[in-house]
This record gives structure tokens, sequence and C-alpha cells, in this order.
């Protein structure tokens, strides 16, 4: 059995990748703002009166809205992550579309969908 790599295999896992490097180096170069960012971060995304699983199918559909890669790809895998099915998704993104017209539709039927192939197996 081989050892899995930290390199990153697929164009999901890239964008995944860089992001995490990035907030790394962030972090690493202005800690206060860095953390103060991730806890709240955090405690948005905290059970409450929406499930996390809720939250989650929120932050994408604003991520399609607003056409912005990086946090498609990070909230199809928290989605997956909360277990969203893949209809579920798929209703989010024809929400989006609906709000953000065919620039939202065809993000999310283009990376959103590619992300969730790239990532693995997905509830149905």
């Amino acid at each position: 059995m081989t050892e899995k790599s930290d390199e990153p295999i697929s164009l999901s896992e890239a964008i995944l990748y860089d992001y995490k490097e990035g907030i790394e180096d962030m972090n690493k170069k202005m800690p206060v703002l860095g953390d103060a960012y991730q806890a709240f971060q955090a405690a948005c995304f905290e059970e409450g009166q929406l499930s996390k699983k809720v939250k989650q199918l929120i932050a994408l559909g604003i991520s399609i809205g607003s056409q912005d890669e990086y946090a498609m790809v990070y909230h199809t895998k928290g989605c997956m992550d909360q277990g969203c099915t893949a209809e579920e998704i798929f209703e989010t993104i024809g929400v989006a579309a609906a709000f953000g017209g065919g620039g939202a539709m065809s993000q999310g039927v283009t990376i959103v969908q590619q992300a969730m192939e790239e990532m693995g197996s997905i509830n149905h």
C-alpha cells in the first residue's frame, strides 16, 4: 500500500490545497487577523437554529451566485461532508441560478459538479 501524498491529484483538490496554503501563509504573516477570521467562520458554521448541513448549502448557493470558484469547491466539500445528497446540491444550484442567472448556472453545473465527481461518492 502506498502512502497518500500531500500533493493534489485533481483540480478540486488543487483548489482546496491552494486555499489551505494561502490561509496558512496569511496566518503566519497576520496571526491576529487570521485567528479572528477563522474563529468567526467557525462560529458561523456551528450547529444552531440552522443545521451545519443547511449552512453549507446556503454558503454553496452564495458562492455560486458570487461566482467564487474557491468557495464553490470548498463548500461543495462542506456539503458532501455534511451528508448532502446530489439532489440537494443541484437544487441549491438551481436556486443560485434563479438569483444569479446564466453565470451562476454555468458555474454550478461545471465547477460544483466537477468537484462532486472528483471528491468521491455522494449520498443520493
